[in-house]
């Protein structure tokens, strides 16, 4: 191996562990990824964590190795990240959109407003009389969920977001339909009730 590879692959290595890669926006590290996947895979296989690479989506991350029955698990070297009702709720009601957004036929990123986030998450979060108060929590929500990398802000739009695709790697299909339940269960009672 020359030290160009050598370096191509620990420059990835280190990528990967900051977080997740993108295609669009770092093709070099996409790229080295690429061409030299089995020793990036072999090295993270060491420490109990597996390389996931989803060609169609363009996006590489890491995730924890699942435990297997028998063997003495390593110590988790990614931590779980325990997130709130309000992040976990807008996530997945931005998978549900990202969902009805490819459906749709609609091509390119998805984006969407702040006030478009807010009106969809004041829909479940607590009644209160104070607007004021609705709108800081939906946007503090916002935020965290742009901290975890599932939102982009569009550059020289700062009221806008993309939708990054790397949600569907944390929102799958049945988290989104165990919610849609919910959903009309809440839905229901909301009928009932009023």
């Amino acid at each position: 191996m020359t030290e160009q590879q050598e370096h191509a692959i620990g420059s990835s290595i280190i990528r990967l562990m900051q977080g997740v890669i993108y295609r669009e926006s770092d093709e070099d590290t996409w790229l080295a990824i690429d061409r030299h996947v089995g020793p990036i895979r072999d090295h993270f296989a060491t420490i109990g964590v597996d390389l996931v690479v989803d060609e169609i989506e363009g996006y590489a991350y890491l995730r924890s190795r699942q435990e297997v029955e028998g063997e003495e698990p390593l110590p988790r070297l990614i931590r779980r990240r325990k997130l709130t009702y309000n992040v976990s709720l807008l996530l997945v009601l931005l998978r549900k959109r990202l969902v009805e957004f490819e459906t749709s036929g609609a091509e390119g990123k998805l984006v969407l407003s702040t006030d478009h986030m807010v009106d969809t998450l004041r829909l479940f979060l607590a009644e209160s009389t104070n607007e004021a108060r609705v709108v800081d929590t939906a946007e503090s929500t916002i935020k965290k969920a742009a901290e975890l990398g599932f939102l982009r802000k569009i550059p020289g739009q700062p009221d806008q977001w993309e939708i990054r695709r790397i949600l569907k790697a944390y929102v799958d299909a049945q988290t989104l339909s165990d919610f849609a339940g919910k959903l009309q269960e809440y839905a229901g009672a909301v009928t009932t009730d009023g």
